[in-house]
């Protein structure tokens, strides 16, 4: 399977660049934008040379794809039903417990004066 290169709007850049200089650590941005700290080092060099001419081109924003979110959310299922079923049966077998006294149960009660 061959890799795409990625492509990142001048808009998605400047706004990287800005939560660097407003004092993020270069490597919680590279995280939370899932892009290379030295992606972000040379587009912080190259906006500081030239602001007005740095990233001429148009890009592509990065969507995360259909599939990706389907698949998260089919794993997020899973978890949900695999943890009910555990519960459902931890229930039963309560139930089965209480039955298997054979028939009802009596209790001591206060003798009527």
């Amino acid at each position: 399977m061959a890799i795409t290169r990625r492509k990142f709007t001048r808009d998605f850049k400047l706004a990287a660049i800005e939560q660097i200089e407003s004092g993020k650590s270069l490597a919680r941005v590279a995280r939370e934008l899932e892009v290379h700290e030295n992606t972000l080092r040379r587009w912080k060099q190259e906006y500081q040379r030239h602001p007005s001419a740095a990233f001429p081109g148009l890009g592509n924003a990065k969507t995360p794809p259909r599939e990706a979110q389907l698949e998260r959310k089919i794993g997020q299922m899973t978890l949900e039903i695999d943890f009910l079923k555990k519960a459902l049966q931890a229930v039963e077998e309560q139930r089965l417990l209480e039955n298997a006294g054979g028939g009802t149960r009596f209790t001591r009660r206060s003798k009527k004066k």
